[in-house]
């Protein structure tokens, strides 16, 4: 065994290199011991300045969606103010088109409400038309002048049979007037069986009173001697009984 050979009082003597180590062993225990001791709001602050100095990343989906989302309200409400207006102009269109069949059926009561004054004024100018042309004709046959003789009396019977359709001719009545009485219209037979029977034959064709009153026509004297009258009426008889004037030759 070795002996210490210490002397009492003395330390060892310390190489350089003990020294070092000494000396790195306190500052370790120093900062070990500074670290210890330090409050945490130190590490809270390295923790932040470390957080705020490390690079932000952001995600770009998250913003995508909430663009999308934006979109699809923008076009929802786009949808919604075309509906609206669609809806406003289907109910315009459909005013429009009442207003316009109430203004058509207002239109066609006046129509028809015009038409009996339209017909009534049709109908008068109708009649004031066929008033007028009846007025002429008869201003016609009235302003119409015929001598006051044979030939102006067989004439102006022979406008009025043609006018009621009595058939006879000139030459008819003339022949047989001539025979009958010689052209007087006066003439008046009183010895014939007509005669002896009180009912004697009278004026340009002999007519007795009886068939004079049967075949009188419309429009002349009710006067067995007028000419025309007695012309008339003769010749409306013996069309009746032998279908013209113009075919007696005699006695009827």
């Amino acid at each position: 065994m070795t002996k210490n050979t210490r002397t009492p009082g003395h330390s060892p003597k310390l190489t350089k290199l003990h020294k070092l180590s000494i000396a790195g062993v306190a500052t370790l225990g120093a900062a070990t011991l500074a670290f210890s001791l330090a409050p945490n709001h130190t590490q809270t602050t390295t923790n932040d300045a470390a957080i705020s100095a490390a690079p932000v990343v952001f995600s770009q989906q998250p913003i995508k969606n909430v663009q999308a989302r934006l979109t699809d309200q923008q076009a929802g409400a786009s949808l919604k103010t075309q509906a609206i207006e669609a809806k406003k102009k289907a109910a315009d269109a459909a005013a429009a088109k009442k207003a316009a069949e109430n203004v058509r059926k207002v239109q066609a009561a006046s129509r028809s409400a015009q038409r009996p004054a339209i017909e009534t004024i049709a109908m008068k100018t109708a009649t004031t038309k066929t008033y007028a042309t009846k007025t002429y004709a008869t201003k016609t046959a009235t302003t119409k002048t015929y001598a006051n003789n044979l030939d102006g009396w067989i004439r102006q019977s022979l406008d009025i049979m043609k006018r009621r359709g009595i058939p006879g001719s000139y030459n008819g009545l003339h022949r047989n007037i001539m025979r009958e009485s010689s052209g007087n219209p006066k003439a008046i037979n009183g010895w014939d069986i007509n005669a002896i029977n009180g009912i004697p034959s009278k004026g340009l064709l002999q007519v007795i009173q009886p068939t004079f009153n049967a075949y009188h026509v419309p429009g002349t004297s009710w006067n067995i001697y007028d000419p025309v009258a007695n012309i008339t009426a003769a010749a409306n008889y013996a069309a009746d009984k032998y279908g013209s004037m113009d075919n007696v030759n005699s006695a009827y």
